[in-house]
């Protein structure tokens, strides 16, 4: 099998759903993420790179890591420069614990990358229950919680019953035994009672930022 070197980008992508075609660097070589940064960087666009691991980008010549910032938390890098940031409380970021933050970060990356700031609220699992407890009065003035919690992840449920905002729930791969990474979370929030909740893959902060900026994007219409 023959495969052309050439990065064959869907630029209009973001007329069509608001979004971006970013480039998730899983399973990618050295070699082809080079080369699909230095076509963006060379025609000067900016573009999101998901699940580079710090071990992917030592790889990387300088010149290309330099037309970069990279964030070895969320495994996220971004070419071109930076935007105006929103500031206002759009969108907050909950996690059960600090075993999640590499997921929380992917999502206040992509939210940066499109030009909003998340407020994080930090390890307020369902554990301690008055942590979400003092903590939903100043959620209930976010019009988006994204909710990432592993083990039986019930923190997003939790949150849904306590305040009117959109919930997008992350499952995280967090845990041991029969949390069987992550899918013991992902079937619990799929069950859940609580009646409007979003619900995304495992470990998917990225996808879950996505659904804020479409939300986001209707609410601007």
């Amino acid at each position: 099998m023959t495969l052309t070197d050439d990065f064959m980008e869907d630029r209009d992508r973001r007329d069509r759903t608001g979004l971006d075609e970013c480039i998730l660097c899983a399973f990618k070589s050295v070699d082809q993420i080079t080369r699909i940064v230095s076509q963006i960087s060379d025609e000067r666009r900016r573009v999101l790179l998901t699940r580079l691991s710090a071990e992917q980008h030592s790889g990387l010549p300088g010149t290309t890591r330099v037309v970069m910032s990279y964030d070895a938390l969320s495994c996220t890098g971004v070419v071109g420069g930076p935007i105006e940031l929103n500031r206002s409380l759009l969108v907050a970021i909950v996690s059960g614990g600090t075993s999640d933050v590499s997921v929380v970060a992917e999502a206040a990356k992509t939210l940066e990358y499109y030009g909003y700031v998340a407020s994080v609220f930090q390890d307020i699992g369902v554990a301690g229950l008055w942590r979400v407890v003092d903590a939903a009065p100043a959620l209930q003035n976010f019009p988006i919680i994204i909710a990432v919690a592993g083990m039986d992840a019930a923190l997003p449920t939790v949150l849904a019953g306590l305040v009117p905002s959109a919930v997008i729930a992350v499952p995280t791969s967090v845990g041991y035994g029969v949390t069987a990474g992550g899918h013991a979370a992902l079937n619990s929030l799929l069950s859940s009672c609580v009646p409007g909740i979003t619900v995304v893959n495992i470990d998917n902060g990225f996808g879950a930022a996505c659904a804020a900026v479409r939300i986001l994007n209707v609410r601007t219409v």
